[in-house]
């Protein structure tokens, strides 16, 4: 079972998708399961998790909606207010769907490098181990310190790294990023997708080499057992096609074992997101 652990899915709002700047506007378009169908299909990829791309609660709803309607979407990485007063009842409400694995908040973008340790997000947090959801942390490099304060408060709680922390690729540029990689690594209760460099790499200027010195430092920090592949398509296309983003992690691990690469392709994802092996359930 091969699985991309981090995928969007969008219909194009300026309104709601203020992220897409000036150069995105490949992306100001409807991206829904048809067309990412053919490519899983001819990259050999099965399953995938659809991420939050909004943060509103109808997002949240309609990733579900379009899970139930396309077996290939195995999980989904929603939104709930963490910081709300009614945190609980959301997560009543939406975490007996089996598909919903997860949530996360677009933290990298708060003004505030500190907000993860707000008394109400934290409170949000510590309710999430109770519902059985993972954490995805979507961080750039400077909010990885307080990521591994964050993490070491909730040992039983289950987190996952967006895109190794988007480190700058582009710039090559491995410290202090590396170091404080390596300090959330060590936490077990974390683990990391491999997604997301092709976009922090010279968009579509770069080469698989640019990728190897990164991907090296999160191996050494999380492992085998604590790697999964991403595509974060559409986003991708910014720099890469799909097939190109699973050709970088392909040619990255020829070396490494069958076990391995089977862990990082699709094992690891199933066993910490809870998914189902059969992309017919």
């Amino acid at each position: 079972m091969r699985i991309d652990a981090h995928q969007h899915f969008w219909h194009y709002n300026p309104d709601e998708h203020v992220w897409m700047t000036a150069g995105m506007e490949s992306l100001k378009r409807d991206f829904l399961p048809d067309d990412l169908a053919p490519l899983l299909k001819q990259t050999g990829l099965q399953q995938t998790i659809a991420v939050q791309a909004r943060q509103n609660l109808q997002e949240t709803e309609w990733l579900l909606q379009l899970a139930d309607q396309n077996p290939f979407i195995a999980g989904v990485v929603g939104w709930v207010d963490l910081r709300s007063t009614q945190i609980k009842s959301q997560l009543e409400k939406y975490s007996p769907h089996p598909k919903l694995v997860g949530v996360r908040h677009v933290v990298h973008d708060e003004p505030d490098d500190r907000f993860m340790l707000q008394p109400e997000f934290l409170h949000g947090l510590s309710l999430l181990a109770d519902f059985n959801l993972v954490y995805d942390l979507l961080l750039f490099p400077r909010h990885l310190p307080v990521a591994v304060e964050v993490v070491q408060r909730f040992p039983n709680q289950c987190f996952v790294l967006d895109h190794i922390a988007k480190p700058l690729i582009r710039d090559r540029r491995l410290e202090p990023w590396a170091a404080d990689l390596h300090s959330l690594g060590r936490l077990s209760n974390v683990s990391c997708k491999i997604s997301g460099m092709v976009t922090e790499a010279a968009w579509n200027g770069w080469q698989a080499a640019d990728f190897r010195p990164y991907l090296d430092v999160v191996l050494e920090s999380f492992g085998e057992d604590r790697l999964m592949f991403g595509s974060d398509w559409p986003v991708c296309t910014l720099s890469a096609d799909y097939a190109e983003v699973a050709a970088i992690l392909e040619a990255y691990m020829q070396g490494m074992s069958n076990e391995a690469q089977a862990k990082i392709w699709g094992l690891n994802a199933a066993r910490i997101y809870g998914l189902s092996r059969s992309p017919e359930s």
